[in-house]
């Protein structure tokens, strides 16, 4: 069938391919799936998050984007999204980052048109990069009267974008999803697919995947590398209520099971990818044969080729991987 022509790129977001990956757990009799994510135009999930902060409000009339300027903090996906979308609606952009983000998102932000306000010390009381680029957009806000802070970490409006992802899963698979597996960072995607799950009836089960040194889960924040994934300050977005299951992620462990994924399966996976790969591997030997898993690929390998898929970059922050890559 062809592809419909599309009126605008903001058309583009959204519906992306479901596919099995087959052989990603050697022996297992449960069928898995992947959403992958990088299909949106931006590169990643948080197209959709981005789409449904600003149209809705432009549609309402409470952004004028002739007047508006946009700021959020970023590890790098959502401000790409909102770059791509300022660009496209006309509004300006500033994204603030810190010195974690990957130099491939930074880049991106700024050929749509974006500044970026880079972060380069950690918040004094907290030791946490979330924190100190919090501060630095409050900061912004309260200098402008014509700043719109989406605020991702706490508008309702960020889990409502993936109710709609959840509907395109639960459609795409007949209602037949038996595990869901979600990287944690906002919760947003988290919280919109439990909700439709809620909503439509399904009975299925939500494994949230968090990083180690992450405080989503619980626990105290740690030390963790990989940008997007796991967050050392708790968002307002966060439910509990809503996780079937729990499981936590070294830095480590996401590199492994991106090299796997890969060698197994062909598909060049992001970091918070490998994450819920990880988790669906220890998970595995649990699930029942035949029931239908479908794991979240928030974005693709090729903006972690200086870090995820980088040996020498690997050896120095992460030590050894567990088992040979196998990439030849």
């Amino acid at each position: 069938m062809t592809a419909p022509v599309l009126r605008s790129i903001t058309e583009a977001i959204g519906g992306t391919p479901l596919v099995a990956l087959d052989g990603l757990v050697p022996g297992s009799r449960a069928r898995v799936f992947a959403k992958l994510e990088w299909f949106n135009p931006g590169g990643s999930i948080k197209d959709r998050t981005a789409l449904e902060m600003l149209s809705t409000r432009i549609r309402s009339g409470e952004l004028d984007p002739a007047r508006t300027t946009v700021v959020e903090s970023s590890s790098g996906n959502l401000g790409v999204g909102l770059a791509q979308l300022c660009r496209y609606f006309g509004m300006r952009f500033v994204c603030v980052a810190d010195i974690r983000t990957a130099r491939s998102n930074l880049a991106l932000i700024r050929a749509y048109g974006g500044r970026v306000e880079m972060v380069d010390q950690p918040d004094p009381e907290t030791g946490e990069f979330l924190a100190a680029r919090l501060r630095r957009v409050r900061e912004l806000v309260a200098s402008d009267p014509h700043v719109y802070w989406p605020n991702q970490y706490g508008n309702p409006l960020n889990p409502r974008a993936h109710e709609r992802t959840m509907r395109e899963i639960a459609e795409q698979l007949d209602h037949d999803v038996d595990y869901l597996f979600a990287a944690v960072s906002t919760f947003g995607t988290l919280r919109g697919c439990a909700q439709y799950i809620q909503q439509s009836g399904m009975s299925t089960k939500v494994i949230a995947v968090d990083a180690a040194g992450s405080v989503i889960l619980g626990g105290q924040p740690g030390r963790r590398l990989l940008p997007g994934h796991g967050a050392g300050v708790r968002s307002a977005l966060v439910d509990l209520s809503l996780v079937d299951e729990g499981v936590r992620v070294t830095d480590l462990e996401c590199v492994a099971a991106c090299r796997r994924t890969v060698t197994r399966t062909g598909v060049l996976a992001g970091a918070s990818s490998g994450a819920v790969v990880a988790a669906f591997e220890r998970l595995a030997p649990k699930l029942p044969d035949h029931s239908t898993s479908v794991l979240f690929f928030p974005d693709s390998g090729e903006r972690y080729l200086d870090t995820v898929y980088d040996d020498a970059w690997v050896a120095r922050n992460l030590g050894e991987l567990p088992d040979p890559p196998g990439l030849g």
